[in-house]
């Protein structure tokens, strides 16, 4: 299942947004303008899954730092409230500080609500409903089944929830969002662990940190046995290139080899830049491509000569998975939309708050003419 519409509210500088999920997706903004929190909502959304949101929030400095710091109107709540539309199955989350009654630690982030509904026809049906400690399931039969402090309220019924053998939403959802994908950073420093050998592991989709990335390379040489896309992306970012991965005695690495130099250089060798574009080629040409992968800044620490390349590679991607992608680099979005009809998605800030120009409340986007009309 692939993502189809994402809602945010209440989260640091955004407002409240609700938006469609494209195969490719580029959101570009200046500094400051919460363009990095549209991917960061989308990782929390996903904690959900892992059932890790509320001590990712704690992390970032608990629902105080976290929620919407601007002003808010009489009567609001200001709870922390994500969303995602699967074609026809929707998931929601909603999270707040505990009530002076409930037994948790004063800041402690809470989850609230938690619902899986659907649509049957032009009808609204709700297959899962989580209230505080109370979870809620419907059966095939439409019977419902109450499940009284089944949960805590640092866990997710996402994630937790293991008496719903009549609601198969819920083990849907929670598998499609585990398999998405967020690259934010990739450590280059000379002790980073991209730099080193890794343990011969078969590895489809390198990890967040690209710790993995040997075996990644190593995986599409023995065991794909298949590289010739990933060395015609390599030969396109650096002319008369040759990437070689392998294993030996239980450990991969991989070495490039460069077309003015004499001997090839190994992950150790390379400079930041290089080996930061490998990290990406193994982003979009794994053995398995994730179905939907979000990067921050992907075109950081890369020469602008590699920014066409890069767009190229994203492009081709796109085809084979949803891709979303927040940048401050004009010269990477023209790139990307001289390889495919990605519209501009430019992020701005409207009386404080992250907002998305052309994106109307609906959730809907005015391009083209409608954009040349306004």
């Amino acid at each position: 299942m692939r993502p189809t519409e994402i809602s945010i509210a209440n989260y640091r500088s955004i407002r409240g947004l609700f938006m469609p999920i494209q195969p490719l997706s580029v959101f570009v903004g200046e500094n400051g303008v919460g363009k990095s929190n549209l991917y960061k909502s989308l990782s929390l959304l996903r904690d959900a899954a892992t059932g890790r949101i509320t001590r990712t929030i704690a992390d970032e400095g608990g629902l105080e730092s976290v929620c919407w710091s601007g002003v808010r109107k009489r009567g609001e709540d200001g709870r922390l409230r994500l969303a995602a539309r699967f074609e026809r199955i929707k998931y929601s989350i909603e999270l707040g500080f505990p009530a002076p009654t409930e037994a948790a630690f004063p800041s402690e982030p809470m989850i609230k609500s938690e619902s899986i509904e659907t649509v049957q026809g032009k009808r609204k049906l709700l297959l899962m409903e989580r209230k505080n400690a109370l979870v809620s399931v419907r059966d095939e039969n439409g019977a419902w089944s109450d499940h009284k402090n089944a949960l805590l309220p640092s866990e997710t019924a996402l994630a937790n929830f293991m008496e719903g053998k009549g609601c198969p939403e819920i083990d849907l959802i929670r598998n499609a969002m585990l398999g998405w994908r967020f690259y934010h950073d990739f450590r280059t420093d000379a002790a980073s662990p991209i730099r080193k050998p890794c343990l011969a592991i078969t590895t489809p989709s390198l990890g967040a940190d690209g710790s993995d990335l040997a075996a990644a390379l190593a995986t599409l040489f023995a065991i794909r046995r298949d590289v010739a896309d990933l060395q015609e992306a390599v030969e396109d970012a650096f002319p008369g290139a040759k990437l070689r991965a392998w294993e030996e005695n239980g450990w991969c690495e991989f070495a490039l080899q460069l077309a003015d130099m004499p001997r090839p250089f190994k992950a150790h060798e390379l400079s930041d830049g290089t080996l930061k574009y490998i990290c990406l080629l193994a982003v979009f040409l794994g053995y398995r491509l994730p179905p939907f992968i979000a990067l921050n800044e992907p075109e950081a620490s890369l020469h602008p000569s590699l920014l066409p390349p890069l767009a190229r590679l994203v492009a081709k991607a796109a085809r084979r998975a949803d891709i979303w992608i927040v940048t401050h680099s004009e010269q990477l979005m023209q790139a990307l939309q001289r390889e495919s009809p990605v519209p501009l998605r430019r992020v701005i800030k409207a009386k404080g708050a992250t907002a998305i120009e052309g994106l109307t409340i609906g959730g809907e986007f005015r391009d083209g003419d409608d954009d040349e009309d306004d």
